[in-house]
């Protein structure tokens, strides 16, 4: 199997360069994310970038981030953001994505959406030609989720409740995650349908809210734009 840390560590360099000092960031969740958390702080700890603000988008993050002396704050606080930096599940030609197999999509969701600009970080396997082709999150509060799981293997999708470590996970939120497989249907069709029921809370369909990636694969960096 192929190692892609090196490629996750190229792509969160790429996105390092357009951090300037002064900045309030939004700090993303997951693998690739994670390494750009740790030469964020290696910059900030080394002086060459000063006085930066941080947005996490789970306890994780905030965890890390604090350990590398990084400042932390609440988004009720920063209000708007001049960057978010985070990885994706699956992209498409449209910097649409998927996010939320890590279990942090809805606090992803909400800090992406306060930025000015949503650099995306992926090594080159995340790249597919139809969104959907594995797992689609969507968190649900934990009330419904085993109605929800019913309903929608009722509508015909292969659906599980996650768990992690024997137990159903939970999100920093509270929330229950239903990972569900959609076939060859249209994502952007399928996201309507799951969010009519009552206990949706989001989708991991990000649709609109990358500005920009960074994508590292074999052949080096490439840098997309919407």
């Amino acid at each position: 199997m192929t190692d892609l840390r090196p490629f996750k560590i190229a792509a969160s360099r790429a996105a390092l360069a357009e951090v300037r000092s002064g900045m309030k960031l939004g700090l993303g969740t997951g693998s690739t994310a994670e390494e750009f958390v740790k030469l964020l702080g290696e910059a900030a700890g080394s002086g060459a970038l000063r006085d930066l603000t941080c947005v996490c988008t789970s306890n994780v993050t905030e965890a890390l981030a604090g350990s590398l002396g990084l400042e932390v704050a609440l988004l009720e606080d920063v209000r708007r953001l001049d960057i978010a930096v985070d990885g994706a599940d699956e992209i498409d030609s449209e910097l649409r994505l998927v996010k939320g197999r890590g279990g942090a999509l809805l606090r992803e969701k909400i800090v992406e959406q306060a930025a000015e600009r949503f650099i995306v970080i992926a090594d080159h396997t995340k790249e597919v030609a139809r969104l959907g082709e594995g797992p689609f999150p969507v968190e649900v509060v934990a009330f419904a989720s085993r109605l929800l799981h019913d309903r929608f293997r009722d509508a015909g999708f292969d659906v599980s409740i996650r768990m992690k470590d024997g137990r159903t996970f939970v999100t920093d939120e509270g929330h229950h995650t239903l990972d569900c497989l959609i076939g060859d249907r249209e994502l952007a069709e399928v996201v309507g349908e799951l969010r009519s029921h009552a206990g949706v809370v989001d989708t991991g369909f990000f649709p609109h809210e990358a500005t920009e990636a960074f994508i590292a694969g074999p052949g080096g960096v490439v840098h997309r734009k919407r």
